[in-house]
């Protein structure tokens, strides 16, 4: 009975463990040549977004992708633009999203292709000129783009 409720307890901390890995990952390199002509050399720093996507998908030809920033979405405090990284992709910018404050939620969802396992960052771009980040490790079983074709 006791193994039991310790296996419950740990199992209940499991999404709580998950979103600190994640939040632990959510660092970027600011010295990467796509990242540097996006955020015109400015500072990203990790929160306000979060991107979700399964761990282990089945196929790497279509991964589910969901991207939500904290943002009023008003004239005056409005994510602009999202953009997603996969870092191990022939064409590592896999998405690019534009938000004005008329978009009312700052969520965008999509399905992307992935070459195997790797990190996907996504970066937001609001309106005073601050860049946000969130990553995640992802763990492709069959990769997507072999042929070279993103």
């Amino acid at each position: 009975m006791r193994r039991r409720r310790t296996f419950l307890a740990l199992a209940a901390l499991l999404p709580f463990a998950r979103r600190v890995r994640a939040q632990a990952n959510a660092h970027v390199r600011t010295t990467d040549p796509l990242l540097v002509s996006f955020t015109k050399g400015a500072s990203v720093m990790p929160g306000r977004v979060h991107l979700d996507l399964p761990k282990i998908p089945d196929t790497g030809y279509f991964v589910p992708l969901n991207v939500s920033v904290e943002s009023p979405m008003t004239e005056a405090d409005h994510v602009r633009t999202i953009l997603v990284i996969a870092e191990a992709n022939p064409v590592r910018d896999v998405c690019w999203f534009y938000l004005g404050p008329r978009a009312g939620r700052a969520e965008v969802s999509s399905r992307i292709r992935l070459n195997g396992t790797q990190r996907v960052v996504a970066v937001a771009q609001l309106s005073d000129g601050s860049f946000w980040s969130d990553a995640a490790d992802i763990e492709v079983r069959e990769a997507a783009c072999t042929d070279g074709n993103a």
